[in-house]
Formats: structure tokens, C-alpha cells, sequence
């Protein structure tokens, strides 16, 4: 395996100016001598043309002489090189990638829809040009690839281990991993990855309806404990104060009868109306 060299071609403009003077060359001779042997000039700049070329910024040229990699020229300009060898340019600007949204089973089996943002660019030209058939192409199938791979790594969603990573909850490390993988798997075709990123993710339409309700179940059992939670707390404090400022004294009936009475006006979802009792303790 090569490495990416970098080659220096000739000042384009100098060509340039060897090249017009030849063709002047040329035309003076035939035009004075009217001899087919002043057509040389005319042929060597011929010859020399083929090899001008220029680069834009962030742009690059990989030549190759007769199936020998020469090297890679990434200075932007106006340039000559052998007008033999075979150019083939690269660009070496940031890409993005959005891939399609693939379907595929989480860790526990769950069929998921999920799809990935990458930001990627080619840092060695030689690797791009001659490691991989299409490096274009390579970067699609193995981001799929990889998506895949890291879907199997995670569940979608955890309802009975919250501390459990999963692809909905863990976004800076699951991107973390995704970048990890796919670096790993690019950096054969010299491609740098500069951000991977999960740009959607859902459940698959054939059980997205059931997970919901699981969802809202779970929102809805969370949401009670804690009203329950905060009705024995508060329950616990007016018998508290009560027995502390000595206001009335409760029998273990009686109690029990305030304790209910306080946890159905606490824990019921709806407005409670109060009977009020104007006689005695008693009735």
C-alpha cells in the first residue's frame, strides 16, 4: 500500500509563453519558407498543449504516467505537467451525506426506521483514487453498513432501565460511536470523517402505534407515583402539624378516615367536591 506524494507541475504561464512562441515559430516559417519542415514548431506545440491545466481551491489532480502514480498536485493555479499523464481530479471540499432511512432491528429486536448525516472530505487522494473502486460509492454502502451495526448495538428505548444507553437518550454517545465506526471503515479509501450524526430515528410503522401507547402508559405510571408520592408526603405532614400544635386529637379511626379522605382529594385527576360536615365529630 502508497501513500498520497505531492508532485510540483511547471508555471502554467511559462508553457504557456513557450507555446505561443512556437506556433509564431511555425506560422513565420511556413508563411516565409512555404517548406512542410517549418510545421515542427506547429507540432511540438501541439505536443506541449495537452498539458495545461488549472486547479481551484480545495480542488486536486492525481497523475498518473502509464499505470506509475506520480503524485497528486493540490496547489491551486494555472499549471503544465506531461502532457502524457493521466489526470484525474478530486475534490477535497467537505461533502455531506444524508442517507436514506433504512429499516433495521434495535438490540432487543425491535424493527426501527433510521437514517444518518455525515460530513465527510478526502484527505489522501492516493487512497480515494486506487485503495477503492468508486470512493463516492464506498462511502454510501458503508455508512449503511455501519447505521446498521450501530442499531443492533442499542436498544430504541428502555422502559425498565433508564440508566441503560439507547439510541433515543444517548445522542452525544451514540454519534460518538457512529463517528468511531465509520472512521474506521473509511479511513481505507482516505476519506476523513468530520461529523456522523443519527438524522432520524423512529419506530417502524407496523408497531410504531403499540410503542406509542407503551410510551404514554409509561408516562402515565411515572406521572401517578409521583402524585402519589407527594400526597403520603404532604398527608404525613398535616398529621404532623396537627398533633404538634395539639389543635385536635385523631383515634387510629379517625386518622385513618382523614388519611383516606386527604389521598382521594391528593391523587384523583379530577376536581374533588367537598361535603361539609356542620355537626359533630360524631356524625
Amino acid at each position: 500500500m502508497s501513500n498520497e506524494k505531492g508532485f510540483s507541475p511547471i508555471s502554467g504561464y511559462a508553457m504557456l509563453a513557450l507555446t505561443l512562441v512556437l506556433v509564431a515559430l511555425g506560422l513565420a516559417g511556413l508563411l516565409a519558407m512555404r517548406n512542410p519542415i517549418a510545421i515542427w514548431p506547429l507540432v511540438f506545440a501541439g505536443v506541449l498543449a495537452p498539458g495545461f491545466f488549472f486547479l481551484n481551491p480545495n480542488s486536486s489532480v492525481v497523475l498518473v504516467l502509464f499505470g506509475e502514480y506520480k503524485g497528486t498536485v493540490k496547489s491551486s493555479g494555472f499549471f503544465w505537467a506531461n502532457p502524457f499523464f493521466a489526470r484525474k481530479s478530486i475534490s477535497l471540499r467537505a461533502r455531506n451525506f444524508d442517507s436514506e432511512k433504512i429499516k433495521v432491528n434495535d438490540k432487543v429486536g425491535n424493527p426501527i426506521q433510521i437514517g444518518v448525516i455525515l460530513v465527510w472530505q478526502v484527505k489522501d487522494t492516493y487512497k480515494a483514487a486506487f485503495e477503492v473502486d468508486n470512493f463516492e460509492n464506498f462511502v454510501r454502502i458503508q455508512s449503511d453498513a455501519a447505521v446498521r451495526t450501530l442499531a443492533g448495538m442499542y436498544p430504541y428505548d428502555n422502559f425498565e432501565v433508564e440508566a441503560e444507553m439507547t439510541l433515543r437518550s444517548g445522542h452525544g454517545e451514540v454519534n460518538q460511536a457512529l463517528e468511531e465506526t465509520l472512521r474506521n471503515r473509511l479511513d481505507i479509501a482516505g476519506i476523513y470523517v468530520i461529523e456522523a450524526r443519527i438524522g432520524y430515528l423512529a419506530y417502524a410503522p407496523e408497531i410504531a402505534g403499540a410503542m406509542l401507547r407503551r410510551q404514554q402508559a409509561t408516562a402515565v405510571v411515572a406521572a401517578r407515583f409521583k402524585i402519589v408520592e407527594g400526597a403520603v408526603s404532604m398527608v404525613e405532614m398535616a398529621l404532623d402539624h396537627l398533633k404538634t400544635k395539639n389543635i385536635i386529637e385523631l383515634d387510629e379511626e379517625r386518622k385513618a378516615a382523614m388519611v383516606s379522605n386527604l389521598m382521594v382529594v391528593l391523587c384523583s385527576d379530577k376536581d374533588v367536591s367537598p361535603i361539609v360536615n356542620t355537626g359533630t365529630l360524631n356524625h
